[in-house]
């Protein structure tokens, strides 16, 4: 007995040990007060990119929950308000996986919102589960996806700038290797999957970098964020159902809360004094090496360079596309987009700051940029 309870007694200690050095997260400071400041969290719906939106409602921000999914979408906003005792909470549609859904929620956003301070890409798949396309669909949705809406909602960005944008990444990072010449080519099968979602997490971390290089003296920052080993949707998602039982008990032990995940991304769009800091990778709350593979600037620009051709955006063209390139991507949509992506869907049971004029005409038109040279966790 006294060998059980000392066997006992030392596992015990050994898993708080591990809890707090390893999977509790270290809590977000940073600005407290972002009343008339407006954020865009995408995949917000549920797990990280919720409790991220929730805590933003909490300091007092305007946050469009940008999400695929109108009834879970809807769902969290509605959840989002009651819980943080702001309407200026709202759901917008965005699928990832479709570039004219992109466009559209961009156009949709520009005209109806007069701001956008933070903007956080948290949406990610790791599995195609039983989609096929023509395309590599985890390269879309997690960095092609995203590219493009950060490139079409800069305008708003540089005008409210200082501003922020913040990728979230991934460990798995340090296990991608980027292909150029494969790099859209369709993935098949659960081991080429895992290599793709590595792929796409470097791809996170160096588009934070280029990014970075891109915008520097614009006043805007960007961070790639590991949320760290998160008990989330992504998670389990793809986890057979005979074996959640088992995993589950497991995963509530030893990977963090959904609200302990949030903790780094909202330590890069909050916390003051990080600016020189822009394009590296966070993880705990404080600033992380990469390996080479990940601070390859050369790689780093070919990536931006190849986005860029992904995401319709020819050189020296600016990011609104032209007919024949949107009827393309209309005319195969994914089997993960809206019915109708045209005309994006806006919960807004509040009214919404009014639009300027300036604004309103960068919906049809991006700066063309001419300066040289984030899930399983």
């Amino acid at each position: 007995m006294e060998a059980l309870l000392l066997g006992t007694g030392l596992l015990l200690g050994a898993y708080v040990l591990v809890y707090y050095n390893l999977v509790k997260a270290p809590p977000c400071g940073g600005i407290g007060n972002l009343r008339g400041r407006t954020a865009v969290v995408t995949g917000a719906n549920s797990g990280i990119g919720k409790m991220t939106a929730l805590e933003l409602a909490r300091r007092g921000a305007r946050v469009v929950l940008a999400c695929r999914s109108r009834e879970r979408g809807e769902a969290a906003a509605f959840d989002l308000r009651q819980e943080s005792g702001n309407n200026e909470v709202i759901f917008m549609a965005l699928d990832l996986a479709s570039l004219a859904s992109v466009r559209a929620f961009a156009t949709a956003f520009l005209s109806s919102e007069p701001r956008l301070d933070i903007l956080i890409h948290n949406a990610g798949i790791s599995s195609c589960g039983r989609t096929r396309e023509a395309f590599n669909l985890l390269l879309r949705v997690n960095h092609i996806g995203p590219f493009l809406l950060t490139h079409l909602l800069l305008p708003c960005l540089k005008a409210c700038a200082p501003s922020r944008v913040v990728v979230v990444a991934s460990a798995a990072h340090c296990r991608g290797r980027l292909d150029f010449k494969r790099l859209d080519r369709p993935v098949v099968g659960w081991r080429q999957e895992l290599r793709a979602y590595a792929d796409t997490k470097l791809a996170n971390v160096l588009f934070a970098r280029e990014l970075a290089n891109q915008l520097e003296g614009t006043g805007i920052t960007c961070y790639a964020a590991h949320p760290g080993p998160v008990n989330s949707e992504l998670f389990l998602r793809h986890v057979p159902g005979w074996l959640r039982p088992l995993l589950c008990p497991l995963a509530w032990l030893v990977l963090r809360a959904p609200k302990g995940g949030a903790q780094t991304p909202l330590y890069c769009a909050l916390q003051e004094g990080i600016e020189p800091l822009s394009g590296r990778y966070f993880a705990n709350c404080h600033v992380e090496e990469v390996p080479p593979a990940a601070r390859d600037d050369r790689a780093a620009h070919r990536l931006w360079e190849a986005s860029k051709r992904l995401a319709g955006l020819g050189p020296g063209e600016d990011a609104e596309p032209d007919e024949d390139s949107q009827s393309e991507d209309s005319g195969a949509p994914s089997s993960l987009s809206t019915p109708h992506p045209e005309e994006p869907t806006v919960s807004q049971p509040y009214p919404s700051p009014q639009s300027s004029p300036d604004l309103s005409k960068m919906t049809h038109r991006i700066q063309a940029k001419v300066e040289p040279e984030t899930q399983l966790s």
